[in-house]
């Protein structure tokens, strides 16, 4: 079968509201450049069903779109826009099985705690669906993530608000000093290409924990682990000085992306944080079923009807620091969920209000921010410390950080979950090679976490490669952001330094560590000049929001492009972090405030590599006028407001449409001109029957048919309530 020569992906939450808007405009267009637009479902829903036809009736079944995705972007011919999708929590992937059973599909429950061989594959499948199952399969090429010259230039000319940093604050981040992954870590690039096995050695036996690993030559393989015990002590005292301190505790992780270690790091802080109850009460509460891994909310919820645990969960709450609040109306605290908090967007947003979070008076407050491993944690310090010194980031006159990230073919920490694991007895964890040859050992204990990833030559050359096109291209300040006292980024610069001597590029780069890094690129931005972060997979993550929402408020506006290493493009649309609380906006009150620039500048440099790729001249002229459109939403001011009564998501898809009709009509391509000079005369002709049957329904519920998979009859009535735009769209 062919493929489109778009694949618009079908994913969850707000992005797959808006597309049920956007799409439809999106096919029209295209449809006129002989441009097919198709869809894959990677949706957290989708990828469930597609997991277990097992289990369902034959007009259940749906393909392995994931998969599919995955084999296509290692070809020439691959041209995928992607929106955000859910990295699901095991909070979220039972809440969307229970919402799939009640829509008629036999799934298996998820087994908490798998017991029979039956339940612990059923298990094992479950496991392969949630965290960051979709990016590491679909990311074969590495990240060139920056803000669209419109979208920095709208910053500048309209700054968002920024909260004031008092040098004062008594803001500041807590991470360990030692027995985390950063101090534990070891790295070996290997000489030649083998397989390899991780195995646990005990008083007891040998345990082989992960085997059939393969590894071409120049892969970059480490080994770490965090100390339960260190861990454990950590929190204790962090939680003491907290108090003592009289500010907010928080916990900033990231329990979807990595998705077996840090709902472990989660539930250790609940345990601590809720340690004399757990003292007192644990045998009772783990025959309620009470994991504290799952957070403080589902553990509420298991002792509801028993009034000595909740007496106890009380005292002691009375004798802890006020926690930061993912919501104080509804007493949702930092440690309720283990994907309400994720660092990426939590630490910026906290950071952008002037270090304040909101406590459970509803008042902001000073914050403790605790990121237990120090790899990444000194970025978020410096920032701090920086702002502290020095004021706020203004805005309108702030230059910007680009980056360049290392994350093609799994590379680094975010491609680790299979080798990551909960150590249950105290011995030796070995990394074995096919010929005996022990690469890796460590000593650990019972709890300890134990994890090794690695990154491939072919990608991190790439990268390098990456960064100095980006260079020459821009002119920026460039700097890696490798410390070369951390065993893996001496691995990394072992790679650089060679490359860039060959290529004669080596004095237009700088080497750092995180936390210098950030300092530098905050001091080169306050001065209104631009630098290129180059860094790898996490740091990728966490900067790509961190500069943005600081910049531009949001890094959904983002232009995020995936150059695939086969020749193809993959085209992301910006974060996905708040589209939780957009759809329950949308539920109660039928507004939609999500805002897609990111979709509409991922489009226009889709249509352009498609006009590259395939030679299609008139791909360009599309990807043009998508950028005039999206000048005209940024000038005019067409974006979704946050409210009620505000223009919403579906407002701005019709003026998106209208512009680009009238930039398409105004081209020299005498073709578009005389399709798209009536389309857009209709929609401007009709610009107010459309708004008010576009509005008609604010402020009243909206029924979608579901969350985690809406019924489509339902979300086309919702997303589509014009039927005049509906006529002229066609």
């Amino acid at each position: 079968m062919t493929n489109p020569d778009i694949i618009y992906t079908k994913v969850d939450e707000a992005p797959e509201l808006a597309s049920a808007s956007l799409l439809p405009i999106i096919q029209r267009f295209a449809k006129a450049a002989g441009i097919s637009v198709g869809t894959k479902d990677i949706s957290l829903a989708g990828r469930i069903l597609a997991t277990f036809p097992e289990h369902l009736a034959e007009d259940q079944r749906i393909p392995d779109d994931l998969a599919a995705l995955g084999e296509l972007v290692k070809t020439p011919e691959a041209n995928v826009i992607k929106l955000p999708n859910i990295s699901a929590s095991v909070p979220q992937l039972v809440a969307a099985v229970t919402e799939l059973q009640a829509k008629g599909y036999a799934l298996p429950d998820y087994p908490e705690s798998p017991s029979t061989d039956e339940e612990k594959a059923i298990r094992a499948k479950y496991d392969g669906i949630k965290g960051s199952a979709v990016n590491p399969v679909l990311r074969e090429g590495n990240s060139d993530r920056r803000a669209a010259a419109a979208v920095k230039s709208y910053a500048q000319n309209n700054p968002h608000r920024m909260g004031k940093w008092k040098s004062d604050s008594k803001t500041r981040v807590a991470s360990m000093s030692g027995g985390d992954f950063f101090s534990n870590e070891v790295s070996v690039t290997l000489s030649e290409a083998t397989g390899a096995k991780i195995v646990l050695e005990t008083a007891n036996g040998e345990t082989v924990l992960k085997e059939g690993l393969s590894y071409p030559a120049g892969t970059v393989v480490d080994a770490t682990y965090m100390s339960a015990a260190a861990l454990d002590a950590f929190l204790a005292e962090e939680i003491e000085k907290t108090k003592a301190e009289g500010v907010l505790f928080s916990l900033h992780m990231k329990a979807t992306m990595m998705k077996v270690s840090d709902p472990i790091i989660f539930g250790h802080a609940v345990k601590t944080f809720l340690a004399p109850v757990f003292d007192a009460h644990g045998d009772a509460m783990k025959a309620l079923g009470v994991n504290p891994n799952s957070g403080l909310g589902d553990l509420l919820e298991r002792v509801k009807d028993s009034p000595e645990i909740f007496e106890a969960i009380d005292k002691c709450m009375a004798n802890r620091p006020p926690m930061y609040m993912v919501d104080s109306d509804k007493g949702i605290t930092n440690l309720h969920v283990p994907s309400d908090v994720i660092i990426d967007a939590s630490m910026p947003a906290l950071i952008r209000a002037g270090g304040k979070g909101w406590g459970p008076d509803g008042q902001e407050a000073d914050a403790v921010c605790v990121i237990p491993d120090n790899s990444y944690a000194p970025v978020y310090d410096e920032t701090i410390e920086f702002f502290k010194a020095n004021g706020a980031l203004d805005p309108a006159t702030a230059g910007t950080v680009q980056n360049l990230g290392l994350m093609a073919q799994k590379a680094e920490e975010y491609g680790s979950h299979p080798t990551t694991f909960e150590i249950a007895e105290a011995g030796t964890v070995k990394m074995i090679l096919d010929d005996g040859t022990v690469l890796h050992q460590q000593d650990v204990q019972p709890g300890d976490i134990w994890r090794s990833a690695s990154a491939r030559k072919a990608p991190i050359e790439d990268w390098v490669q990456l960064a100095i096109s980006r260079q020459k291209a821009t002119g920026y300040r460039s700097i890696f952001w490798l410390d070369e006292t951390r065993a893996h980024d001496a691995q990394l610069i072992a790679y650089v330094k060679p490359i860039l001597e060959a290529a004669g590029v080596a004095d237009k780069f700088e080497i750092m560590a995180p936390r210098e890094a950030t300092r530098a690129s905050l001091e080169t931005i306050t001065k209104g000049e631009n630098t290129i972060a180059i860094t790898g997979n996490v740091l990728r993550d966490y900067l790509t929001d961190l500069f943005p929402i600081l910049e531009l408020a949001t890094s959904a506006k983002m232009l995020s492009i995936v150059k695939l290493m086969q020749g193809g493009g993959l085209f992301e649309t910006g974060a996905g972090g708040s589209a939780p609380k957009h759809v329950q906006q949308l539920h109660a009150e039928n507004h939609l405030r999500w805002d897609s620039l990111g979709e509409f500048c991922a489009l226009g440099e889709s249509f352009k590599f498609l006009a590259d790729a395939k030679g299609n001249a008139k791909a360009r002229i599309l990807g043009d006028a998508v950028e005039k459109a999206t000048q005209g939403i940024l000038d005019d001011n067409r974006s979704p407001g946050r409210k009620v009564g505000l223009p919403d998501n579906r407002d701005s898809h019709y003026w998106f449409a209208r512009y680009w009709a009238e930039a398409l009509a105004a081209s020299d391509d005498a073709d578009f001109a005389a399709e798209f000079a009536p389309v857009a005369r209709a929609l401007a002709e009709n610009e107010a029957t459309i708004v008010a049957e576009l509005d008609a329904g604010a402020g009243k519920p909206a029924d979608t048919g579901g969350y985690y998979m809406n019924d489509g009859e339902k979300l086309a009535a919702v997303m589509r309530p014009s039927a005049t735009l509906n006529s002229i769209i066609g």
